[in-house]
């Protein structure tokens, strides 16, 4: 068989939770030397390179090849210089095939631009949908899947979703969920971790909160509402809140840091809630497989706690993975205290939702994305595009 030169192939990521979905792909990728030249692009979105650092080395992701060091904007704003630069990246370097995870502007941009140069487009996390608009995320998936060539999916339902958006079926694959296999992977370091300790936490003794989408955090009043329900479930076991560098300064402006009992020091004996730092991946992740439940806004952790069988209660009106509610342990509450006081309360009294790991979390997908990569021939280029494993 005649051998190909290898496939220079470009994965765009931006901010935290592309770098969980990166890393298994990237290391899968690694195997098949003589057919993938995998190119690392960091837009920088979200962190500047010293903290994304971090990320890396404890995720064992090799320093990004480009960084593009964007930093944060308005959306219109961080999408145009995001373009801008990959665009320039692209002509030059001429990529056989791009990547883009999740929803971030960093997939948005780097969508358009492999589109718009004819440069065949793979999305991993396809077709996920709120059905909410007024999410920048909704928007930035639905047009990234129009654009691309391969969809890789996490569920039955993005499968339902794209074919009713007219995505042809040979566009679409069920793979199942990438960021599942990095926490598999990472799960027994996770349980060697000594944050529990570091914080003065106990086995199934706290609630662990995150909080970032400026829905919530750019609205005092929605704020306000979040924490005092926080504030109530405190009194009953310790409230961790590892805190973004951007709601903790919305918390400050609005002046809740001593109105609801905010802490930076935990016991077990702690009321109130405890702001920590952001933590690295593998502490998070302990974290989250010790508490007793989880409440966020992040779709992501919607589906690491299902993953994990931890219960979690969701801090918004919907979610793009319906699948965390319809088989996980997931349970969409909003954001009024009443809610969220009572379906925490039913956790803390035994009333458990028994969720199960949904199809293809398995540990897989990294490998099943790279196998459709190697063998499927593009329906809109007809270029057979990678050999066998070298």
């Amino acid at each position: 068989m005649q051998k190909l030169h290898r496939k220079k192939t470009f994965l765009i990521i931006g901010a935290r939770p592309n770098f969980v979905k990166v890393a298994p792909v990237l290391t899968e990728m690694k195997k098949y030397r003589n057919v993938f030249k995998p190119i690392l692009v960091h837009t920088g979105q979200h962190y500047d390179f010293e903290m994304s650092k971090v990320f890396f080395e404890d995720l064992t992701i090799p320093e990004p090849d480009i960084y593009l060091g964007i930093g944060s904007g308005k959306h219109g704003e961080q999408t145009g210089r995001i373009m801008i630069e990959l665009e320039k990246i692209f002509l030059r370097e001429k990529p056989d095939l791009v990547l883009v995870f999740g929803d971030v502007n960093s997939t948005l941009g780097g969508a358009i631009i492999a589109a718009k140069l004819l440069i065949p487009l793979a999305h991993v996390e396809a077709g996920l949908r709120s059905f909410d608009r007024t999410m920048p995320e909704e928007i930035n998936r639905i047009i990234t899947d129009a654009l691309s060539d391969y969809l890789f999916t996490t569920e039955f339902s993005a499968n339902e979703n794209l074919k009713r958006e007219g995505i042809a079926e040979d566009k679409i694959f069920f793979v199942g969920n990438v960021m599942i296999d990095t926490l598999m992977r990472y799960l027994e370091k996770a349980k060697q971790s000594n944050v529990l300790e570091r914080f003065h936490l106990s086995n199934r003794k706290y609630a662990l909160v995150t909080l970032h989408r400026p829905s919530n955090v750019d609205i005092k009043e929605v704020v306000a509402e979040i924490l005092e329900g926080l504030q109530y479930i405190s009194q009953e076991l310790s409230v961790i809140f590892p805190v973004h560098p951007r709601t903790e300064q919305k918390i400050k402006e609005y002046g809740f840091l001593t109105k609801f009992e905010i802490r930076s020091h935990a016991s077990a004996k702690t009321k109130g809630i405890v702001l920590i730092p952001p933590q690295k991946y593998r502490d998070f992740l302990a974290l989250e497989y010790n508490a007793s439940l989880i409440l966020t806004d992040s779709g992501g952790i919607q589906e690491e706690s299902t993953a994990l069988g931890v219960p979690c209660l969701t801090l918004r009106q919907n979610t793009e993975r319906p699948i965390t509610v319809t088989v996980g342990t997931n349970i969409v509450v909003g954001t009024k205290k009443e809610r969220i006081i009572e379906e925490t309360m039913k956790i803390l009294k035994g009333t458990i939702k028994k969720g199960q790991v949904p199809p293809l979390w398995d540990g897989m997908t990294s490998q099943r994305i790279v196998e459709t990569l190697l063998s499927f021939k593009s329906g809109r280029y007809r270029n057979n595009l990678f050999l066998a494993r070298a």
